[in-house]
């Protein structure tokens, strides 16, 4: 059973700024892509920012310029760094990793992480 390992949320004042880190196990390889979702009360669950590739990242249009996604290759682990943090961004983050094992597609969750922002 794979386990990713997430760190870094919190309450933090608008404005503010969080890192949350994901570090999936070093045994995995062929990582297809490595990302972040959220989920509010009483909402779905959303991307937040994804890395594919390592180099490639995507962003939902609410945290663009706000959100940086970014991936050390060699530890299997992503970082989001979260700057001007809002109240609208508090939510459970959940870390996601896709990988291959030969010809079969896997996919991850972490157990999730709580971030308020609040005054």
């Amino acid at each position: 059973q794979v386990q990713l390992v997430e760190s870094g949320g919190g309450l933090v004042q608008p404005g503010g700024s969080l890192r949350l880190s994901c570090a999936a196990p070093g045994t995995i390889f062929n990582i297809n892509a490595m990302g972040w979702y959220r989920q509010a009360p009483g909402k779905q669950r959303e991307l937040v920012a994804i890395i594919t590739s390592g180099t490639n990242a995507n962003y939902a249009d609410s945290v663009k310029g706000r959100f940086t996604i970014s991936g050390d290759n060699a530890q299997n682990t992503v970082f989001l760094q979260m700057n001007s943090l809002k109240p609208e961004d508090t939510a459970v983050y959940f870390c996601n990793v896709k990988y291959r094992i030969r010809l079969t597609n896997y996919d991850v969750w972490g157990q999730g992480t709580q971030v308020t922002v609040s005054s």
